[in-house]
């Protein structure tokens, strides 16, 4: 594959270090407005980097737009005439929506939506993908490249927003949650880098539990409670203080609060 990565930032590079660590580029372009930062990609080999957007375009057929919002439609505006047949066009602009690239590009391109989270910078993204009509034909590509960086689900672009809140907020819930299992276990006697190490790998082991078993969360509750035992006991008194409720609502709110900034 020949790959342009517009908008080398954290984002952008994350995603270039993947595809070039399992080897899923034959050429690669990098652009950024201060190419210093970046220029020791080139030590790859088959890794150019650039300021110029339409050079990368030119040389490229897989383009990962990875710019912030503010830029993104200048930048198509600025490189639309030279797109043809074979471009593949993938955005990972949150909030840009497939219509408002189409009027910009047209629809009769491969337009797709990506929607990957921070842990992409670990190999660990839950990337949520959407496209165009003719986008369709190109999904497996897209799921294929970010599948090298995590995992992929393909949704329709208007679950978007509900993805980017259980995906890329979740991230910090889940992060709250361990730290609370962190100062548990400060409380109960480890020292906080025990504490962190035990809650980490634990929520790493139950997750990992669910992926390869298939199985849904309460059937490995129930191997790991027993009758009048302290697991129980502690799961109902979260549940007592909220623990389930006060994540929904969470979660939802945070859903309220970016349908309110689409709307604004």
């Amino acid at each position: 594959m020949k790959v342009a990565i517009i908008g080398a930032g954290n984002l952008g590079l994350a995603i270039a270090k993947g595809i070039l660590h399992s080897n899923g580029a034959t050429t690669m372009y990098l652009t950024k407005r201060n190419t210093k930062p970046i220029q020791e990609f080139e030590k790859y080999g088959n890794v150019t980097v650039t300021s110029d957007n339409q050079e990368a375009v030119k040389n490229s057929d897989i383009l990962i737009f990875a710019v912030q919002p503010g830029h993104f439609a200048s930048i198509l505006q600025e490189t639309k005439d030279l797109l043809t047949e074979k471009h593949v066009v993938i955005s990972t602009i949150t909030g840009f929506r497939i219509p408002k690239i189409e009027e910009i590009i047209g629809a009769d391109k491969f337009i797709i939506r990506s929607m990957p989270n921070t842990a992409i910078s670990v190999g660990k993204s839950m990337t949520c993908i959407c496209s165009n009509e003719l986008g369709k034909k190109r999904v497996d590509l897209a799921k294929a490249i970010f599948n090298r960086m995590g995992h992929t689900m393909e949704i329709p672009e208007e679950q978007m927003q509900a993805a980017t809140v259980i995906c890329a907020s979740g991230i910090a819930f889940w992060m709250r949650l361990i730290r609370a299992t962190t100062q548990g276990a400060i409380q109960l006697g480890f020292d906080a880098k025990e504490a962190q190490e035990l809650a980490m790998h634990t929520c790493n082991g139950a997750a990992s539990l669910l992926i390869e078993s298939g199985s849904h969360p309460e059937e490995e509750i129930d191997r790991v409670t027993t009758p009048k035992g302290c697991t129980i006991e502690g799961l109902n008194e979260m549940e007592h203080q909220g623990l389930s409720s006060s994540l929904i609502r969470g979660i939802v709110s945070s859903f309220e609060k970016i349908s309110q900034i689409r709307k604004g």
